[in-house]
């Protein structure tokens, strides 16, 4: 890719304020015939949806901002992409590919999803200014990447973004290295990687702070029905805050979820550090986990709102698992085996989580060097279980350092420090309901 298409030979105007959308493509059009970098300059250019093509290298220069454009008008929906009958997601998509190959976003410039713009303060949590934005009626998805063989995204910075960060579809050979997000932390939805039915995926080396999930595996129905599993997918070396899931595997689980490594990350102030999902009849099995590190607790609810969202996931837990139904149809929700955890260390309002149903019983977790220390860190009282999406909902509990429900074959080892107003005659070491083949060996200390 020797040849250098500068967009600004194209018409782009650096205004903030001129439609690149037509300028940008002609550049990517004409790069994409032989080969080529799609270059964006220093400067702001405000851009409606651009379409990536095969064989370019979209890179943005130290100093260049693509502003994602707000306008409806000007972005390409979900529902003009799949068509008026096809069940599809709501709003639509900024930066764009469909069925091409070896496509690099790199550089050290930044796209801007103006969510800042679309996000709206109804104080719904009275003064803790904790839980989820409202949202407006109509947002795009930063990037939207479906049916893409050999990617390459490093480099970049993505900000505020409006709805998903990076969602990657279907996708196969997938480098993801050295980018950062930086999302609002209260901006619902705005979850940062999104491999979703994606195959041979490497994530390394990020930077990721959303309010929404920071890293999230998963089957999408739609893309599921296209791409199948979703597997062989490494995170490693990452840092990632969110008010939701550090990293999670699932809710969306129509396909499988196999062969994942998540290792050596730091996890800053999430709801939750790992979680793994089961709802939507796939098969999750085949996690390994090891060296997490960081902290996790309770945000605070909506208390009123007519609509849109009035809570994040997840009330402190370090690692949670669960295997439910989602609603009251009570669908299979699938099955979570063969699940290996070693060298967790984190400050944790609740406590590992591993809840199965009688017909789908969670099997083979191994849970070694866990050191886990409980103590009060947020403006929220502890004492609910959270298995949401589900017909569980949220409900008070007490709260043991681990609880198993259907379990088959549950290993923990490690340590637990007590903090006040946490102890070990309110919460118990362990609670189990259901549950075979358990051995725990924790010490505990004050």
């Amino acid at each position: 890719m020797n040849s250098v298409f500068n967009i600004l030979n194209y018409g782009a105007v650096a205004d903030g304020v001129t439609n690149n959308a037509e300028a940008i493509q002609r550049a990517i059009d004409a790069a994409s015939i032989n080969g080529g970098q799609v270059l964006i300059p220093a400067g702001t250019f405000l851009s409606g949806t651009i379409r990536l093509k095969s064989n370019i290298d979209f890179h943005l220069s130290a100093g260049a901002v693509l502003l994602c454009s707000c306008d409806e008008k000007e972005i390409l929906s979900f529902r003009e992409l799949y068509g008026p009958d096809e069940e599809v997601w709501a709003g639509g998509c900024f930066l764009f590919a469909y069925h091409e190959h070896n496509i690099t976003i790199s550089g050290e410039g930044t796209i801007q999803g103006q969510g800042s713009k679309l996000f709206i303060d109804d104080l719904a949590d009275g003064d803790f200014h904790e839980c989820p934005l409202n949202i407006a009626p109509f947002r795009p998805r930063t990037t939207f990447l479906e049916a893409i063989t050999d990617l390459k995204i490093k480099d970049i910075t993505i900000r505020d973004a409006a709805s998903w960060s990076l969602h990657m579809a279907g996708c196969r050979r997938v480098m993801v290295h050295n980018i950062k997000i930086l999302n609002n932390h209260r901006g619902a939805n705005n979850d940062g990687i999104d491999p979703d039915c994606c195959k041979d995926v490497m994530i390394s080396n990020c930077l990721v702070e959303t309010g929404d999930d920071a890293v999230v595996v998963k089957t999408t129905r739609l893309m599921t029905q296209k791409y199948g599993a979703s597997e062989n997918i490494v995170v490693s070396n990452c840092v990632l805050t969110s008010r939701d899931s550090g990293v999670k595997i699932g809710t969306e689980t129509h396909g499988d979820i196999r062969n994942i490594i998540i290792s050596n990350c730091i996890m800053k102030n999430c709801s939750r550090g790992i979680g793994i999902w089961a709802r939507d009849g796939g098969n999750i099995s085949d996690i390994y986990i090891h060296h997490i590190t960081g902290n996790v607790l309770k945000y605070a609810d909506a208390v009123h709102r007519v609509k849109g969202p009035a809570r994040w996931w997840g009330v402190g837990e370090p690692f949670f698992i669960s295997a439910t139904y989602r609603n009251e149809n009570k669908t299979f929700p699938g099955t979570i085996k063969n699940i290996t955890v070693d060298s967790m260390n984190m400050k944790a309002e609740s406590g590992i989580f591993v809840g199965g149903e009688e017909d789908s019983v969670i099997e083979d977790i191994s849970l070694t060097n866990m050191n886990i220390v409980l103590c009060k860190q947020g403006t929220q009282l502890h004492g609910y279980f959270d298995e949401l999406p589900s017909i569980r909902k949220v409900y008070p509990h007490s709260i043991p350092v681990v609880y198993g429900r259907y379990v088959k074959g549950l290993a923990v080892t490690g340590r637990v420090t007590y903090c006040q107003p946490y102890n070990p005659e309110e919460n118990v070491l362990v609670e189990e309901e259901f549950c075979e083949d358990v051995e725990i060996c924790l010490k505990s200390r004050l």
